[in-house]
């Protein structure tokens, strides 16, 4: 098959279209045709080598957690069957979304309707899950609570915004000027222009606070949060990590977190995107033999939504 692979740490330029065995696949697992992959934040972050505490070594890698296609094969444990389309939130550490072919696991994969497009369907799982998981689980949020979502613009925001307006809770979005009415479109109630207004400096307070950029800390949002507010950060660093195990006994917590692949979350998502209250933003597509151009673009961070890769069959 062919893959995007690199098999050292550093800039886009690493990236290479290169022949690869097919993966393997049995019991739990599903063999999945790709049409679309979608290039998030942590894969260049991967491929730089900024988080070689946390997946070192482990070369050549096809990066990329995103994927969406058709099944071609299933293990006999699974329900999946040829020719299904589905969504997947690839649970294998080192990735593997941008190849022609992709195995995972049946538990963090779920099947689309025919109507869904595959570039739309390959956009939501990592950015979508992490929206989702970091608002429902580690932010608690409840209806009628108010979220500051920074970042809302970006990948990850954007879903953010959707899911805590879906959910009830008054959005207030965190982004450039120019992505008010943008963001506004997507349910937040109130704005803040990040270059004119230092959110951890007004005086509002935030039952939740997501910072979906990882752009601030626990300890520069503490103080516009109510006395039960909780931080939460898509930052994963030492340092962050250090910051949840500090503020796990306090009122005011802070929380660094990473996605989880689940089937039932990916429902979720889906049965929120059905329902029209879960929209997919695509800034751009690429074709696989272009990856470098997407993780030079996802960089550069000059765009709002998602960036695809197409996969042609």
């Amino acid at each position: 098959m062919r893959a995007i692979v690199y098999r050292d740490y550093g800039g886009p330029e690493v990236l290479q279209l290169a022949e690869r065995p097919e993966p393997e696949y049995g019991g739990d697992e599903v063999l999945i045709r790709v049409a679309a992959a979608s290039v998030n934040p942590i894969d260049y972050r991967l491929r730089k080598g900024e988080m070689k505490w946390l997946l070192p070594g482990g070369f050549p890698r096809i990066p990329g957690y995103d994927v969406a296609g058709t099944v071609v094969s299933a293990g006999e444990r699974t329900t999946f069957q040829e020719g299904d389309r589905v969504v997947a939130f690839l649970d294998h550490l080192y990735g593997g979304a941008s190849a022609e072919l992709a195995v995972c696991s049946a538990s963090s994969m779920t099947k689309i309707a025919d109507a869904m497009p595959f570039d739309e369907a390959a956009a939501i799982p990592l950015a979508g899950s992490t929206a989702l998981q970091s608002l429902r689980d580690h932010g608690e949020l409840q209806a009628g609570e108010r979220a500051l979502i920074n970042g809302a613009s970006g990948g990850v925001g954007a879903f953010a915004v959707q899911i805590a307006a879906a959910y009830g809770a008054i959005v207030t979005a965190v982004a450039s000027a120019e992505n008010e009415q943008f963001v506004r479109d997507l349910g937040a109630a109130e704005f803040l222009d990040y270059a004119a207004t230092d959110f951890a400096k007004t005086d509002q307070t935030w039952d939740v606070v997501f910072d979906a950029a990882g752009k601030s800390s626990f300890g520069e949002a503490k103080s516009v949060l109510t006395d039960d507010g909780r931080y939460v950060s898509t930052e994963p660093s030492l340092k962050g990590a250090a910051v949840s195990l500090i503020t796990w006994p306090l009122e005011r917590q802070g929380t660094i977190m990473l996605a989880k692949s689940r089937d039932e979350d990916l429902r979720e998502l889906l049965s929120l995107y059905d329902a029209g209250k879960l929209k997919v933003e695509i800034a751009r597509q690429f074709p696989l033999a272009e990856a470098a151009a997407a993780h030079r673009m996802i960089e550069e961070d000059s765009f709002r939504g998602k960036l695809i890769l197409t996969v042609e069959a």
